[in-house]
């Protein structure tokens, strides 16, 4: 097999460019004529073999760029441009590299014959499941435009989640790096000095005294030392949250971490799962593989693991609400909720309402994590100033004391 590109053009004199794996020219010419295209030229690609990119190494496409690639192809497939016409100019117009790359070979793909959802689903790394599924749902149904504006929507809706979040830890982690600056400060440059008093004085320090300037000689004498366990801490803890032990490990604990940030990672995860299924739902996916997407793509083990418990009860012959039912991490609102919407026939609808719900909960979650860790972050760096101010000032008491 060897590769050949083309030009041609369709029906409607529109140009027609790309690449075919084939064993000949004449094969190119006659795969390109069943699908209605007048060949005006083949010519074999140097070297006998096309230029492939490995997209699966593909990583860095953001939200935003897919959540708007999304909206155009919808608008020109809505607006009578064929699908071909469609990523053509895409391809054309899409500025960041990762995502024109695939589009590229996604293009390439439905230029040979492929299915769009099937050609998405090569680049696992840029389309989840969920918008493969979703865009699979569109043409199986003949609406693909109305597809890809809800997997848009869906893109924009978890982008807001994690904004959400990303805002609310921007304050603390502020503290925190200010925090460990005034502490390095102080041991690294003040201690030293009061422990070279101390020295001279020859005089028996306390114990926190004594543990404050080890920490400050150990952090001069063997700083790469320090930061050589640090990094090995760093790359041994994400290992273990990469192992699938460690990713049930640690999801499990992120929804238990206290003041209140368990709480918002749960909701966000509830936010998540109800607006992933309504998505599906209403894009007419199956429903055992519309609750078989959303575990897939809940973001978290714990509901990864639900659903997988939900879909076992659905394929039996029971109802997602009396599944949900057993499951600790869906509060009872939701699956009476769902039960509500499986008895009405608007599933989907009620899904959305419990998405919207949980999307406002995260919100007043936030603004409220937010007062409650502007105290707490403010006593963490007074009790780290402290405790150095206290271990360097007990000696001096001593002194104070032998002097009367």
């Amino acid at each position: 097999m060897s590769a050949f590109a083309f030009r041609a053009v369709d029906a409607m004199g529109v140009p027609v460019r790309g690449e075919i794996d084939a064993g000949s020219q004449e094969a190119v010419v006659e795969q390109l004529r069943g699908r209605g295209l007048t060949v005006l030229e083949v010519s074999a690609k140097s070297g006998g073999a096309s230029w492939n990119v490995d997209l699966s190494v593909l990583r860095g496409v953001k939200s935003r760029d897919l959540t708007v690639m999304t909206r155009q192809l919808s608008t020109m497939v809505s607006s009578g441009l064929t699908l071909l016409k469609a990523l053509y100019v895409l391809e054309e117009q899409t500025e960041t590299p990762k995502l024109k790359a695939a589009m590229t070979k996604v293009r390439q793909d439905v230029e040979a014959g492929r299915s769009l959802s099937d050609s998405l689903a090569e680049h696992p790394k840029i389309f989840s499941p969920l918008y493969v599924s979703m865009v699979r749902a569109g043409e199986t149904g003949g609406f693909l435009e109305s597809a890809l504006l809800r997997v848009a929507d869906q893109l924009e809706s978890e982008e807001s989640l994690k904004r959400q979040v990303r805002s609310a830890m921007v304050y603390p982690a502020a503290v925190i790096s200010f925090a460990l600056v005034v502490m390095f400060a102080l041991v690294a440059f003040i201690v030293p000095v009061f422990a070279k008093i101390f020295e001279e004085q020859d005089a028996e320090l306390p114990t926190l005294t004594k543990f404050t300037v080890g920490v400050s000689d150990a952090l001069r004498g063997y700083p790469w030392a320090i930061v050589g366990g640090v990094v090995l801490v760093v790359l041994l803890v994400r290992r273990w949250k990469r192992s699938e032990t460690g990713r049930e490990q640690w999801d499990r604990l992120r929804l238990r971490i206290p003041l209140r940030i368990g709480e918002i990672q749960r909701k966000v995860a509830l936010a998540r799962w109800s607006r992933t299924l309504s998505s599906l739902v209403s894009a007419g996916v199956p429903m055992l593989e519309a609750i078989d997407v959303t575990g897939r793509t809940a973001g978290n083990t714990v509901v990864e693991k639900a659903m997988a418990s939900v879909r076992s009860s659905v394929q039996s012959g029971g109802t997602i609400a009396a599944a949900l039912r057993d499951e600790p991490v869906f509060p009872v609102m939701v699956s009476h909720m769902v039960g509500v919407g499986e008895e009405t026939g608007a599933l989907d609808q009620t899904l959305a309402k419990v998405a919207d719900f949980y999307e406002d909960e995260v919100s007043a979650a936030v603004k409220a994590l937010t007062s409650i860790l502007e105290p707490a972050m403010i006593v963490l760096v007074g009790a780290i100033v402290g405790f150095v101010v206290i271990s360097m000032y007990l000696p001096m008491f001593q002194v104070y004391d032998k002097i009367e």
